[in-house]
């Protein structure tokens, strides 16, 4: 099997959102994704393009990607935020989600990353098994922090 791995196109988002839905179906909240394709297109191929994709292709159909962004660290720096590794199920355990990998730590090095984080729902075991056989130390002693956009709302009334 020739895995291809390559920058991802304004018209691969569409390919792009199925995955993000079947990630979201299979953390069991198929209902949370709000992003459209149209969401997609703007925000990553627009004049400041908020993130960077790379996706995987086999025999032209794209089965996996990974979704980046730059964020900064007061304490190291310059560092890469993988937002999400994707691969269609049918392809998991067949290279598919190393080579994204690989490609997301060239990206990082290239750009002179101090850290590239990412986060895994902590009942994904084979992902936890998988990024800690890659090197990568699973934090277990960290909350993630969020506020939604009502949150946001809410806090925001309150001032």
């Amino acid at each position: 099997m020739d895995i291809k791995i390559r920058a991802a196109k304004i018209e691969d988002m569409s390919a792009v959102l199925e995955l993000i839905y079947e990630l979201a179906i299979f953390e069991k909240e198929p209902e949370a994704v709000e992003v459209t394709v149209s969401d997609l297109e703007r925000d990553g191929f627009g004049v400041s393009p908020l993130f960077k994709c790379f996706v995987a292709e086999i025999d032209n159909d794209i089965k996996g990607i990974a979704l980046v962004y730059n964020r900064y660290s007061t304490w190291k720096g310059p560092i890469i935020h993988l937002e999400d590794l994707i691969v269609n199920k049918a392809y998991r355990g067949t290279g598919v989600g190393t080579a994204l990998l690989d490609e997301v730590i060239k990206y990082g090095y290239s750009k002179g990353a101090k850290r590239i984080n990412w986060e895994v729902i902590d009942w994904n075991e084979p992902a936890i098994a998988f990024y800690e056989s890659k090197g990568a130390n699973v934090l277990r002693d960290w909350d993630v922090v969020q506020l939604d956009e009502a949150g946001i709302k809410n806090y925001i009334d309150k001032l």
